[in-house]
């Protein structure tokens, strides 16, 4: 009677872990990723989100930002990217964390900014699926052909940041366009 019972528990157990899983992997986890976490992927992490509330998808989407290193943690973006993103209906309020290599686990696309950020997390990456899971923002420009990268504006001027944001709406406008047919 218990091996009964016990066989009946393990295969409910593994029916509901079965749901879980298959709920979770409805919701499309996107980790953006930046030097300092403080000016392009917080301004991608916002710009994603106001696409993905635009759409009426927040149920189908986690998003997220951090940082390669950890000068910044628990810092607001950079004002001049904050003030940019307002002239263009955003904000940016994310917190400045550091990557993690359990952020893998956490998310199924990591987006890094430049070929340095890349390099940083593909370090990091524990098996080759993960290493599978990092995508580079600039290949989801559509506006803006030979752009290989999002530069990062820190110690430019407006216009820098200007042209982060401009490069960062492309993408992810890219990016969102790509996972939905998804």
């Amino acid at each position: 009677m218990y091996f009964r019972k016990q066989k009946v528990a393990d295969l409910a157990k593994k029916q509901y872990l079965c749901v879980q899983i298959d709920e979770r992997a409805k919701m499309k986890r996107i980790l953006f990723i930046c030097l300092g976490n403080i000016c392009r992927s917080p301004a991608a992490d916002g710009i994603m989100r106001h696409l993905v509330t635009e759409q009426g998808l927040d149920d189908e989407f986690l998003i997220d930002s951090a940082g390669i290193g950890s000068w910044h943690v628990g810092q607001l973006p950079d004002r001049r990217m904050r003030q940019c993103g307002e002239r263009h209906g955003y904000t940016f309020d994310h917190r400045a964390r550091q990557f993690s290599s359990r952020d893998f686990d956490r998310f199924d696309l990591i987006a890094v900014m430049d070929q340095e950020n890349y390099h940083d997390v593909a370090r990091q990456a524990p098996t080759l699926l993960d290493l599978q899971k990092i995508i580079r923002m600039s290949d989801y420009l559509r506006h803006h052909p030979g752009q290989k990268t999002v530069p990062d504006p820190y110690y430019g001027s407006t216009r820098d940041f200007e042209f982060a944001l401009e490069l960062l709406e492309d993408a992810c406008e890219g990016l969102l366009e790509e996972l939905v047919k998804t």
